[in-house]
């Protein structure tokens, strides 16, 4: 690997024009360079604290930070410290990289719990690594994040442990839930601001707080990247059924196979007539189900209504987001960060 892109990835300023989604402005257009090179510096940054006594180690961690993914997190925190004026990122590498390290982090615990084969269309790390070294291996960035974030005051710190918790409550308060029709919207909402919006509002607010900002611009951000992370994951439980898999990185239909009551099953099951209903709560509890059950649950889905519901809510809550930025400075990066909202629930990957 090397500080300006992981082996086998987009160049970072091609990753960072595609995360911007797509009628992207000229003004914005201009943002990209400085966006991009942001990224790279915190690429060099993760990849510093990466290496351990054991090569096995070592290699598992790199395997999972491969690639980076989309890079959201770190894109947002990027954008949202320049849209408070600063000319350099560089106070925030180490933070930007500590949530990116968190992410992942994650992203190898729920391959763990989910059993996941793929991850980006490559061979995830419990298939790669097995499961032990896969379950080690997120522990272990977990350890180099708090190392990262050691860097920033206690506050910033507790942040970030707070928001971990919050994922961990989150993925608990989803797997009690699973193939559980009856949970209900509040409960979804629950399971999402634990587990996606928590770790986007804790970044972005502490991006405020090491910039010195005052309680509502760091309210606002917290705000943002609340609102932003539901959406997010709205959009994510609409691709799962609708996404192209090669651009996914892995199969369609994991939240049905898996039995997670996303708010496509729940508003489905809500709308459904009685008959209908019936034959989605059957299908839905089938723990092995065969593509023709998933197919089925699918139509189900379109003839309750329930795609064309799920993505009007996530609409509401982009625009709450972008309504959320009211107190942030006017600018260039405040409108890319508006249009990061709307981009959420457009995307395609």
């Amino acid at each position: 690997m090397t500080g300006s892109s992981f082996e086998g990835e987009l160049p970072l300023e091609a990753l960072v024009g595609r995360s911007m989604g797509a009628e992207l402005s000229p003004e914005l257009a201009e943002l990209l360079p400085a966006l991009a090179e942001d990224l790279r510096e915190i690429d060099v940054r993760l990849q510093e604290v990466l290496g351990a006594t054991y090569p096995q180690l070592t290699e598992a961690a790199r395997y999972a930070c491969q690639g980076g993914g989309k890079r959201v997190r770190p894109l947002l925190m990027a954008a949202a410290h320049r849209a408070l004026g600063a000319e350099s990122t560089r106070s925030i590498h180490s933070l930007a990289a500590a949530f990116q390290l968190i992410h992942t982090a994650t992203l190898v615990h729920d391959d763990v719990i989910d059993h996941a084969e793929l991850r980006r269309g490559q061979p995830s790390v419990p298939r790669a690594f097995g499961l032990p070294t896969a379950i080690v291996t997120g522990d272990y960035l977990f350890v180099r994040a708090f190392e990262l974030a050691a860097e920033y005051p206690r506050s910033i710190i507790l942040r970030c442990g707070e928001a971990c918790a919050d994922l961990a409550e989150g993925e608990v308060l989803e797997s009690y839930a699973r193939f559980d029709l009856t949970t209900g919207r509040a409960h979804y909402f629950r399971v999402v601001e634990r587990k996606t919006a928590a770790i986007v509002s804790a970044a972005l607010a502490s991006v405020a707080e090491i910039e010195g900002c005052a309680a509502p611009l760091v309210d606002a951000y917290a705000e943002y990247g609340r609102a932003l992370g539901v959406a997010f994951q709205l959009r994510d439980d609409l691709l799962d059924l609708y996404g192209d898999p090669d651009l996914l990185g892995k199969p369609l239909f994991s939240d049905l196979r898996e039995g997670n009551p996303t708010l496509v099953a729940l508003e489905a099951h809500a709308h459904l007539p009685p008959a209908e209903k019936s034959e989605f709560e059957r299908l839905f509890a089938i723990r092995r189900k065969q593509s023709g059950d998933l197919l089925r649950l699918k139509a189900l889905t379109e003839e309750a209504g329930a795609p064309a519901r799920v993505s009007d809510e996530a609409h509401r809550w982009s625009e709450r987001a972008v309504q959320a930025l009211a107190p942030i400075p006017s600018g260039p990066y405040r409108s890319l960060l508006e249009h990061l909202a709307r981009a959420a629930v457009a995307r395609q990957f």
